[in-house]
């Protein structure tokens, strides 16, 4: 698998997402609105889990409404890709 950063312009299917886990040294990515953020470097996502409660690898966009933060929080890491359906 390759590990290194991809450019913002790269495309995402679901599948290869999920392998961006945050497990096993892998890089930790989400999507959301269609973009794919590296996460790697928060602490609120350790082991590529976030709160107990949500995955690395994931698409976030329906989950997001339920969370105590909005959409600012994802802006402060960088776009690596977008996902696509």
């Amino acid at each position: 698998m390759d590990t290194r950063t991809p450019s913002p312009d790269r495309t995402f299917s679901r599948s290869e997402l999920a392998t961006y886990n945050g497990r096993d040294g892998r890089p930790t990515y989400v999507a959301y609105k269609g973009k794919v953020y590296d996460v790697s470097t928060s602490a609120m996502w350790p082991e590529g889990e976030h709160q107990f409660a949500h995955a690395a690898g994931d698409d976030l966009t329906g989950d997001m409404d339920f969370a105590p933060h909005g959409e600012e929080v994802l802006e402060r890491f960088p776009v690596v890709g977008a996902l696509r359906d």
